[in-house]
């Protein structure tokens, strides 16, 4: 179990205090009488990991009943050690939990998406008890409550401990939060304002408060306060960095990161030390479109559901992060938006280390509740922003629900509440309507699905308001959407649509940008679905790219990655006609079976604002004689890349690829494990039949189904790899299947 006792090594390595993370669980399933008790027998319990979903999940078909009801988990833990006073931090349990340690329960906390803390500082002893009732029924707590249930919301919430839990020990008088606001970032002499909230168990004398800015093992500059008191519970101690000629500016392209070190002292010995991650920078959307420190920059992104196959939300830090990964080195996306609630942790820090900009915004769609609701929002607004205020990704808050009716008065009031916790960043909400009557924000967002039967078509900016595109494309190709199964011309249609309205915001200064909906494929019941599924992404839920991700992956400097990638599949199914190809080359040539067949070039009469156009070729039917389709791409006179497509099916294999080729043993990192038909030269082969049968021996657990039906997903899905806890060694997973032969991976458990 996470024994703290145990742990002395976790406990002097936590940076801001000592911590440990509580990992193992034991899972009783329903709640019954009398589980929270510290003398309940839990022997027959399940020993599971945190992240953890209550409900055994498959990729789709999610049921909302099987995670509806109350459940329980316990996790025993000997006395901390390293300081006087005790907190249990969780950082989200969906939808509801009940915190109980040896016996006494802490009042329930509704809401699933931010972090609440608990003081279990009298409570502990040598042996101690922490049950967790978790409620996953459908509660009046944003963004549930609406008469119709689980179907009101268009994405499916399964319940669990599905974020980190930490023990955490710190002395009587402690730095409780930091906030570090970067102030004239443009001039030389940038400012670092500091915000310090000192705790105090009771009122002590004479202490300081040590302020760094650091780089590394550089610091910049420091400044000391001075307190003569400081009274029982919350103080907040406040200075400035002036002068900071040194500090480089956080950017899409450089994203500067510094430390704030906090040191609290009493006479000459340093008590406690919390130190935090900012970056200087300026985002401003203007009139004329958005502004990163100074210079105009074009919004180009996606949303983003953090939800996966098998686990719900449940995916441990190194899975996040892969999504922020996707999104800016695959994708090549500027931002993202956080659809519709406060996303994973780690899956922000990376969006701070890899320069994505970010939208944040609190748990809601369409339905806004009562006085109650209403005031669990506005809880869910301050604790957003406290919680990651300090990241330089974020460039505006999302303070409203997404996509309900203006409600001036609660906006109004959400609004003031980001300037007075924040003050450096723009507030807004998506809207389904253009009007600006009760309209409260900084930034008019507008989820923009105008279309006709062939084309997305954008609708102009509102005047006199700066003007982004919260989402558009989404399903227009119609209710089917973009599935595997679906024919090769609906596809390659996703890829068109996406270029199409990212090509009409280019053309318009007005528009500050637009974020696409939707990165990766998630779980629903509301509107057009299948099995439960919403097929909108550019990515099926397993994160492998689609047909539709061609145009976003060749939108990037040549010199910096050279793309071509078909949005068309060179098979017995294809018939004749034009084929799209989404390259950052200068022009194409074709060839079939060794022989010139076309030069392509650019399409810039239908994408005449696109930096990179997609192509356009009439290709022949493949169904007879099988050739071999050879591209070559280039930047003037250079051959610059070159691709192979193969017809005949006698080379197809089946391929297997890991994210990551080591693990830590921590019984909660897990790694992708992707699979696809493909032909000889890699490309995706559609329509596959069959089982892929996985097998896995190694200190490590399969997440997923086996075996796996290309029944839904013909030729593509994926797994993930999970870790023991303490054991290590070589993990080796093996995929067979019956025409395409088999593939292995190893992974390296440390």
């Amino acid at each position: 179990m996470g024994d703290a006792s145990g742990d002395s090594a976790l406990l002097a390595a936590g940076r801001d205090a000592a911590t440990v993370r509580l990992r193992e669980w034991r899972f009783g399933g329903r709640f019954v009488e009398g589980c929270t008790a510290p003398d309940f027998d839990d022997s027959a319990f399940a020993v599971v990991t945190v992240p953890h979903c209550v409900a055994d999940l498959s990729w789709q078909e999610w049921d909302p009943a099987s995670w509806a009801g109350e459940w329980i988990y316990r996790c025993r833990f000997g006395r901390p050690v390293g300081g006087e006073r005790t907190f249990l931090d969780f950082d989200g349990v969906m939808s509801a939990a009940t915190v109980t340690v040896n016996g006494r329960a802490f009042p329930k906390h509704l809401g699933g998406y931010l972090p609440v803390s608990y003081e279990i500082t009298d409570l502990i002893g040598e042996d101690n008890l922490v049950a967790v009732v978790v409620d996953g029924r459908w509660l009046n707590v944003p963004p549930d409550g609406a008469p119709d249930g689980s179907v009101a919301v268009d994405y499916q919430q399964p319940a669990g401990v599905y974020r980190e839990v930490r023990l955490r020990t710190v002395p009587d008088v402690f730095v409780a939060d930091v906030f570090a606001k970067p102030v004239d970032v443009l001039r030389a002499e940038r400012r670092l304002e500091v915000q310090c909230t000192i705790d105090a168990a009771q009122p002590i004398r004479y202490a300081s408060v040590q302020i760094a800015l650091r780089a590394g093992d550089q610091t910049l500059d420091s400044t000391t306060v001075d307190i003569a008191a400081l009274a029982a519970g919350p103080t907040l101690v406040a200075a400035s960095l002036d002068h900071l000629t040194e500090v480089r500016l956080w950017d899409v392209t450089d994203p500067q990161l510094y430390d704030v070190v906090v040191t609290l002292a009493r006479g000459n010995s340093a008590v406690h030390e919390r130190s935090v991650r900012t970056g200087f920078r300026e985002a401003r959307f203007e009139l004329d479109g958005f502004f990163l420190n100074g210079r105009r920059l074009k919004i180009f992104g996606l949303n983003r559901h953090q939800i996966y196959p098998y686990v719900g939300m449940a995916m441990p830090g190194r899975v996040q992060r892969h999504d922020a990964e996707i999104l800016a080195k695959d994708f090549n996306c500027n931002m993202v938006r956080c659809a519709h609630y406060p996303q994973s942790p780690d899956f922000l820090d990376a969006c701070d280390e890899l320069g994505l900009m970010v939208w944040e915004e609190p748990p809601g769609w369409q339905y806004v509740g009562d006085d109650q609701w209403r005031e669990l929002l506005v809880r869910d607004v301050r604790d957003m922003i406290v919680r990651d205020r300090n990241r330089p990704s974020i460039v505006v808050w999302g303070v409203q629900v997404n996509e309900s009716a203006p409600y001036p008065e609660l906006y109004t009031r959400t609004k003031r509440l980001a300037y007075d916790l924040d003050g450096t960043r723009q507030t807004s909400g998506s809207l389904t309507s253009q009007s600006t009557v009760d309209w409260v924000q900084d930034v008019f967002a507008y989820d923009d699905y105008n279309h006709d039967e062939h084309n997305a078509l954008l609708r102009p900016p509102v005047p006199d308001v700066p003007y982004l595109v919260a989402e558009s494309v989404g399903a227009l190709s119609g209710p089917h959407y973009y599935r595997w199964t679906d024919d090769e011309q609906t596809l390659a249609q996703q890829a068109f649509l996406h270029a199409q309205v990212h090509d009409t915001v280019a053309s318009d200064d007005r528009y500050a940008g637009l974020l696409g909906w939707v990165a990766f494929d998630y779980a629903s019941q509301n509107g057009f679905t299948y099995k439960a599924m919403k097929k909108n992404g550019v990515a099926d839920i397993f994160r492998v790219a689609k047909p539709g991700a061609a145009f976003y992956r060749s939108q990037v400097d040549p010199r910096r990655r050279p793309v071509l990638e078909p949005a068309f599949f060179w098979d017995v199914s294809r018939h004749s006609g034009e084929a799209l190809i989404g390259s950052n080359c200068d022009r194409l040539e074709l060839y079939l079976d060794g022989a010139h067949y076309a030069t392509a070039w650019p399409d810039s009469k239908r994408f005449p604002h696109l930096p990179y156009p997609p192509y356009s070729a009439d290709l022949p039917e493949v169904a007879t004689q099988l050739p071999e389709l050879r591209i070559d791409g280039f930047l003037g006179d250079e051959l610059f890349i070159s691709g192979r497509m193969a017809a005949d099916p006698a080379g197809d294999r089946l391929e297997l690829t890991a994210d990551d080729d080591h693990l830590v043993a921590d019984g909660a990192d897990a790694t992708r494990v992707a699979f696809r038909a493909v032909d000889t030269y890699g490309n995706y082969r559609p329509n596959v039949t069959g089982d892929v049968a996985l097998s896995l021996t190694g200190p490590a657990v399969l997440i997923g189904d086996n075996p796996f039906s290309f029944a839904d997903t013909p030729g593509a899905g994926a797994v993930w790899v999970k870790t023991m806890p303490a054991r290590t060694g070589r993990v080796m997973l093996t995929a067979a299947h019956p025409r395409l032969g088999s593939a292995r991976v190893h992974i390296e458990v440390r």
